[in-house]
């Protein structure tokens, strides 16, 4: 039996979603607690939808997990009452056929905070918002990630793994500014590791002034990390939804999305 669990989290105190020997991670601690409940031998693994880096929240993340033999009620109210607190298990249902969190998903959407007031964000978001000390153009920035939008290799924005492509299909990269507080929201079909947060160091290299928005297009061209292009702090960092077709596209979709990542 497939279960779908949709799930939010604080990052501060997680190394991360992926379980890492020794510290603490979202999926180590959810995958503990199932173990714990179902008197597993064993933990069953969990894949989830986007594998968030240390430090970085979730209020929309998804993930499956393959098991026998069990009562979803159950397991969803013993979850909840054995989860920590900085987990949130918003619900646990049976997965329809085809599903899979992470090939199934049409597209990721985050959000990043940002405080560029001379005041300093209020304390009591000191964790999900980022502080700025120089005030940014948003203009600017938005005339930067326009340049972006489309079927790209993010080369530039990613840290390379072995065998995993970088192109993604970028849908939204636009900042809105509500007084000192900026919001940016990027969509993409999928993101590789740090894209998003790459994607932001530059929007605010532009947003400095440091750069021109069309410097944006070189970046990307050059297919190579460039020094200049921070990569931004985590905790600014939210996956704030993942969006999956209905039933009856689920399994054309997952096969469609391996079938890109091997290419």
């Amino acid at each position: 039996m497939r279960l779908r669990l949709d799930l939010s989290y604080d990052g501060t105190g997680f190394r991360g979603w992926a379980t890492q020997p020794g510290l603490r991670t979202v999926q180590g601690e959810i995958e503990a607690a199932i173990a714990l409940i179902l008197r597993l031998p064993r933990s069953a693994p969990l894949t989830c939808a986007g594998r968030t880096d240390a430090g970085v929240h979730a209020r929309g993340q998804v993930a499956h997990v393959d098991l026998d033999d069990v009562d979803p009620g159950h397991l969803e109210r013993r979850l909840r009452r054995l989860l920590p607190d900085d987990i949130t298990l918003r619900s646990l249902s049976v997965a329809p056929e085809g599903f899979d969190a992470r090939f199934a998903a049409l597209e990721r959407r985050y959000a990043y905070r940002m405080f560029d007031g001379p005041s300093g964000p209020d304390p009591l978001t000191r964790t999900s918002v980022v502080r700025w000390q120089r005030r940014l153009d948003v203009e600017a920035m938005n005339a930067a990630g326009e340049r972006l939008l489309g079927l790209h290799d993010f080369a530039a924005f990613c840290k390379r793994r072995d065998g995993a492509t970088t192109t993604r299909t970028l849908l939204e990269l636009g900042t809105t500014r509500t007084g000192d507080l900026l919001e940016t929201t990027v969509r993409a079909d999928a993101f590789c590791h740090s894209m998003v947060r790459s994607l932001m160091g530059l929007l605010v290299a532009v947003g400095e002034g440091r750069h021109a928005p069309e410097w944006s297009e070189q970046v990307l061209v050059s297919a190579t990390r460039d020094a200049r292009v921070m990569v931004m702090p985590p905790h600014g960092l939210v996956l704030e939804e993942v969006v999956f077709p209905d039933e009856h596209g689920l399994a054309a979709r997952a096969a469609e999305a391996r079938r890109r990542r091997d290419e």
